[in-house]
């Protein structure tokens, strides 16, 4: 695991922004497993603005997202269907066909989840995941738990989640209490891994992440068993380490 601090949330996003941009400019075909949340909007708009300016060309890459809530239509402005488009698709000239999400409401849950499974490995695995963290040191939606699911999965969402989440949504009773989102095997199978995190309440679920001791109580800290797996956190991030 390699653990780069930078000054600023700026800093954060122009840095993940590059490793995204080298690894598609290196595998015109690559494929990306994309994550929403707070975090990440400053690397999309960096990564919009490569494409604006000529600098990139995002046609031939697909795309794979960590996670959805389930119960929202698409077009719901909270659904990670929506954020994707909102803060990167609608700004690139990504294939449309080439763009996957969980589905948020299939008939038949397990078959779903089997069959996301089975669209990444059809596509030859992904090259590059990009991954936030929860204040509890969850990744996509897999919350501390005695054990953890390794294939995309449905989740029941933690408390703590639901609360930090209930600032995008109306009211807390408004968010989701579930979501289905990769598991931690789908996750450690990407060739290359880039956790991002930013803000003082952070700060402890990174050091947790880094702390070289290993549990599903904190999702994150099997990241260090990752063969390339890099950490991007600004100064209040890292205030603990």
């Amino acid at each position: 695991m390699e653990l780069r601090v930078v000054e600023s949330y700026d800093q954060l996003s122009e840095k993940a922004a590059e490793i995204v941009a080298a690894e598609v400019k290196q595998n015109r075909r690559a494929i990306l497993g994309l994550a929403t949340g707070s975090t990440p909007e400053g690397m999309y708009a960096v990564l919009a603005g490569y494409h604006r300016d000529n600098k990139i060309d995002f046609s031939g890459v697909t795309t794979f997202n960590l996670d959805e809530y389930t119960g929202l239509p698409r077009e719901h402005s909270q659904s990670y269907y929506s954020y994707m488009h909102r803060h990167f698709f609608d700004h690139v000239n990504i294939d449309p066909r080439r763009i996957h999400l969980p589905e948020s409401s299939p008939q038949d849950m397990a078959r779903s989840c089997r069959e996301y499974e089975q669209k990444i490995e059809e596509a030859g695995g992904i090259d590059l995941q990009v991954l936030g963290i929860g204040v509890n040191g969850h990744i996509g939606f897999n919350e501390p738990a005695d054990s953890l699911d390794v294939y995309t999965h449905l989740v029941e969402l933690a408390e703590e989640t639901i609360e930090t989440n209930s600032r995008f949504f109306n009211s807390r009773e408004e968010v989701p209490q579930q979501a289905v989102t990769m598991g931690m095997g789908s996750i450690m199978h990407a060739a290359k891994i880039l956790l991002l995190a930013s803000g003082k309440n952070k700060a402890r679920a990174i050091k947790k992440t880094v702390s070289g001791k290993i549990t599903t109580t904190v999702p994150s800290s099997l990241l260090q068993m990752h063969r390339n797996c890099t950490v991007i956190v600004d100064c209040e991030a890292a205030a603990l380490l």
